[in-house]
């Protein structure tokens, strides 16, 4: 209770336990962004494999936690005083401590993108359920963010349960009404599902995956069916600046797909924080 008293009392000191906390949870991102697609591409190919009558396929047992991280080339486990985010990648100048491979820089900076958006929404809403509800969004945002941009993929066992969870905190008007965030859900689905299927009908491709749609209808039960329009339009330009300015520099193929998925969680998180004074702004200047 009386830590509970003093985080409620100092806001500087709720942000930085917040911060740390976010970095500890960034470490454990890095574990499920590499892990969770590997681990639904071999119960894929089980099932796979079941269906057509054929031996399951033998692997090594892999889960979030099992077995301990170790280092892709030389095999070495990775000690808990190595495992310390952002530090100690640079006490160990970014190699790894046996075979000095190079460890990538995203693991930092994963780690470091996750304390710093937590510091921001402990800021943001201070010490309260809000904020703990803010915070597994983020959190998931974040590691969807990076699945998509790796595989192009939004897993269920991700966005599936932030329906649920979104619409669990809304029983409660943390952040809209039951009604508004269930319309919210069903809104943001059935949405990017009509684009999709108008689009494949007008040029026989597929312009998303199924994976955005639920994203968007998580999004929508979190946040309500009122702030869904400036989280579409938000996501699509940034996502329309992004893939022209890749084509204009050649680093990206025009048949090549982009992931609509990063901007959609970029999106729904500032909309998260200021989307009530982003629609307030907007109605204001057309408007005017």
């Amino acid at each position: 209770m009386a830590i509970i008293e003093l985080l409620q009392s100092s806001p500087l000191l709720f942000i930085l336990v917040t911060v740390i906390l976010g970095l500890l949870i960034g470490s454990f991102l890095n574990v499920v962004i590499y892990r969770l697609p590997v681990m639904m591409e071999r119960e894929w190919l089980a099932q796979c494999a079941e269906l057509n009558g054929k031996k399951i396929p033998e692997n090594d047992e892999l889960t979030l936690s099992t077995p301990r991280s170790r280092c892709p080339k030389c095999n070495h486990a990775i000690t808990a005083i190595e495992n310390v985010p952002v530090i100690s990648y640079l006490l160990l100048g970014g190699k790894c401590k046996e075979c000095k491979t190079k460890i990538s820089i995203r693991y930092p900076l994963i780690e470091a993108l996750t304390g710093l958006l937590s510091g921001i929404v402990a800021w943001h809403f201070g010490f309260d359920w809000a904020c703990l509800g803010a915070l597994l969004l983020t959190w998931s945002l974040i590691a969807l963010t990076f699945i998509d941009v790796d595989h192009q993929l939004l897993p269920d066992s991700i966005t599936l349960p932030l329906v649920w969870l979104g619409i669990t905190f809304n029983l409660f008007t943390t952040y809209t009404g039951l009604y508004s965030s269930v319309v919210g859900a069903m809104a943001g689905y059935l949405s990017l599902w009509l684009v999709f299927h108008g689009f494949k009908l007008v040029t026989g491709k597929e312009g998303m995956g199924y994976g955005d749609f639920k994203l968007l209808a998580a999004l929508g039960a979190w946040l309500g069916w009122a702030l869904l329009p400036s989280i579409v339009l938000l996501s699509s330009l940034v996502g329309a600046v992004v893939g022209i300015s890749l084509i204009i520099l050649r680093k990206h193929q025009r048949d090549i797909p982009i992931p609509f998925g990063p901007y959609l969680a970029a999106a729904g998180w500032i909309a998260l924080l200021w989307g009530n004074e982003i629609n307030t702004a907007y109605l204001a200047w057309i408007g005017s």
